[in-house]
């Protein structure tokens, strides 16, 4: 550090003298001393593999598909005898409302529920929809005329007839409630005819519906019918309804086991 001394004579001067004050080297504390690292003991870094525990119980979860589930598509033709019907053939007739407490998700009770398909209808109908103690009806396929499932809006109407074996229905026309509860259950195709076939088929008559073509044919009588395609609703019918042809489309999730 330096000095400073003032002379007081006539011609002042300025001196200096230095002054050294003992000086402290910084050093490193003995608390905090820091291991020399060669570069050869420097390795990269290794991932060991983690262990895996094992999950007794499989866990669901939700995942999401961008694209339909590959599935069978099932033969577009049915083949089978017909059963008719005539106008206004409403949801009381096609399964009355005592046995709407059947659940159609549980397997038995979806059985009973086609045994009891069009036990409605009145008695005009001499021959029997579903034979006494059956559950499926020897007709798979209904010929009807206009206006077919009017009356309540009952999902169980077309429960109850897919439950019964049937795989489609051909009529003039259908109360709007009936038609989309069909394609929302999957139960059964509702298909439109351009003419009254009611009036040109029987009971029991054998008839086959080339669906891809929108054609009816009546085997017993040699005549052929064109009907209106089904459209979009095919797709969902198909797939077994609503939600399930969701999830193929990868609209909503699907359950998978992990």
């Amino acid at each position: 550090m330096a000095a400073i001394s003032l002379s007081l004579s006539p011609n002042p001067s300025f001196t200096t003298t230095t002054t050294h004050k003992p000086s402290h080297p910084l050093s490193t504390p003995t608390f905090l001393k820091f291991p020399t690292v060669s570069p050869s003991t420097i390795k990269s870094l290794t991932h060991a593999p983690l262990l895996q525990t094992p999950n007794p119980t499989p866990t669901l979860r939700a995942t999401f598909s961008t694209r339909a589930a590959a599935s069978t598509t099932p033969s577009t033709t049915f083949h089978g005898l017909c059963y008719v019907l005539d106008d206004n053939i409403d949801t009381d007739q096609i399964i009355p409302a005592e046995y709407l407490t059947l659940v159609p998700s549980n397997p038995s009770e979806y059985e009973k529920l086609g045994s009891y398909a069009l036990c409605g209808l009145p008695d005009a109908y001499s021959t029997r929809f579903v034979d006494p103690d059956e559950t499926k009806s020897k007709y798979s396929i209904i010929i009807a005329g206009a206006n077919f499932g009017c009356g309540s809006s009952r999902e169980h109407a077309p429960v109850a007839l897919g439950a019964a074996g049937v795989a489609a229905v051909v009529a003039e026309s259908y109360a709007r409630i009936f038609f989309r509860n069909s394609v929302a259950t999957g139960e059964v195709y509702p298909l439109e005819s351009e003419v009254r076939v009611c009036e040109e088929c029987k009971t029991g008559d054998v008839v086959s519906i080339e669906l891809s073509e929108s054609r009816l044919i009546n085997h017993t009588t040699g005549k052929e019918y064109t009907l209106k395609p089904i459209g979009d609703a095919g797709p969902v019918i198909r797939a077994g309804g609503i939600f399930a042809y969701a999830r193929e489309a990868g609209m909503i999730p699907t359950l998978t086991s992990s």
